[in-house]
């Protein structure tokens, strides 16, 4: 059965944006006259999602605003929405275990980043058993690291290099099971450097190659492209 549930990873400190972005959360970065989160719930609204758990931290209170805004406005009609504080910085493999602890998560569920621009793939990603990582191929991986895959199967993290090249990243897109958090104690987790790596020594992780546009707007250079890119109305969703 495919999941119906979304949980959009929301909690981080945004340090590298900092420097541009320095009164709001990375999430509610502005972007034209909305926040970036906004432009985010419209794509998903847009690709069928309708059950949201946002996992917050840093600046908890300013994010939940926003979304009972949107509340109000009827922007979550037909939708369930709700969101969870961590009581202490619990990283983005330990924000999921949490949820999927208070919550009673039993079935399979995708996971988003709330600073990672997609032009679709909650579909293809719902579509392939959990658990599955969501894939994008960029001119430059150098700053992300890359993704090696072989039939439907990813083998290998490369760590990041000084050399630009082409090649196959984390979308940061998720399709999971809460088998995988079950013997979690509480403390802080990394789903990138501790989770899926597991999965990949196990050849447990599936891989889905999504050909969509991908920003993430961790870095002022691409926050800026992402704002031009707005404000030039090139995303047909907008």
């Amino acid at each position: 059965m495919k999941p119906t549930e979304l949980l959009v990873l929301a909690g981080g400190f945004g340090t590298r944006l900092r420097a541009v972005v320095a009164d709001v959360p990375k999430p509610l970065a502005p972007v034209a006259t909305r926040p970036y989160l906004y432009y985010l719930i419209q794509a998903w609204v847009a690709q069928g999602v309708r059950s949201f758990t946002f996992l917050l931290h840093y600046q908890a209170e300013m994010i939940e605003s926003f979304l009972d805004t949107l509340d109000g406005e009827n922007w979550f009609e037909g939708c369930t929405v709700r969101a969870l504080r961590e009581p202490e910085p619990l990283g983005t493999g330990g924000a999921i275990a949490y949820a999927v602890r208070i919550f009673g998560i039993k079935q399979s569920f995708v996971v988003a980043n709330a600073d990672t621009w997609l032009g679709g793939g909650f579909d293809a990603i719902s579509s392939v058993p959990a658990p599955a990582i969501a894939i994008v191929e960029v001119p430059d991986c150098s700053r992300y690291g890359s993704v090696e895959v072989s039939d439907g199967r990813v083998f290998a993290f490369r760590e990041k290099s000084s050399m630009p090249i082409d090649g196959w990243i984390n979308a940061g897109l998720y399709h999971l099971s809460p088998a995988l958090f079950e013997q979690w104690q509480g403390q802080a987790m990394s789903l990138e450097s501790e989770i899926l790596p597991d999965l990949v020594r196990s050849g447990a992780l599936r891989s889905v190659a999504l050909k969509t546009t991908f920003i993430d707007i961790g870095i002022p250079d691409d926050y800026f492209r992402f704002c031009r890119w707005i404000e030039s109305e090139k995303i047909g969703v907008l």
